[in-house]
């Protein structure tokens, strides 16, 4: 059982490194276009100029999330099966009144953490829907907020490993909106 959870995480910081490295790699080969502009096109170019820094907040906005989020799923993978296991346990009466009263405060600080991942996560969707810049990249960030959602509810049902799984499904979505931003 030991050898399964070492696996898991090894195979998660590995998918995680490779992911970042994925990342960086990409945004290292994009180089940035500076345009010769006449006086006469300055609305043009203004405008250019505000959707590109536009999308570049953006960009680091989701870049924020997609680390919160990241950041959140390697601390939860070392703690889901433990919080799994105890569960069992406590439905089998088998803790002491304090500490199931433990317990149960720190599966509501996992809770909670999902809770404000979600918050952050509508957020940022929001952005991408209402912002006519970054408009067009709604379609790979769309949903981020009904996966965190789902992530939850099976937090709350007890179900800490498959909520992490819907998290590296939001994880997965947020690299393909950076991936897909110039």
């Amino acid at each position: 059982m030991k050898t399964n959870n070492y696996l898991s995480k090894f195979t998660f910081l590995v998918l995680a490194v490779l992911l970042t490295f994925a990342v960086s790699a990409d945004a290292q080969r994009k180089k940035t276009t500076t345009r010769k502009t006449t006086p006469t096109k300055t609305t043009t170019t203004t405008t250019t100029t505000t959707n590109a820094l536009e999308i570049r907040q953006n960009a680091e906005k989701v870049s924020i999330q997609l680390k919160n989020v990241t950041t959140f799923l390697y601390k939860l993978g070392s703690a889901a099966s433990t919080i799994e296991a105890l569960d069992n346990d406590a439905k089998a009466n088998k803790l002491s009144k304090a500490q199931l009263d433990k317990f149960t405060q720190q599966k509501q600080a996992v809770i909670t953490s999902i809770r404000n991942l979600k918050a952050g996560l509508a957020e940022l969707e929001v952005q991408f829907r209402t912002k006519p810049a970054i408009k067009p990249y709604l379609l790979q960030a769309q949903g981020v907020t009904d996966l965190a959602t789902q992530s939850e509810d099976l937090a709350t049902a007890g179900r800490f490993t498959d909520s992490g799984r819907v998290l590296v499904a939001i994880v997965e979505k947020l690299a393909d909106t950076l991936t897909a931003m110039p």
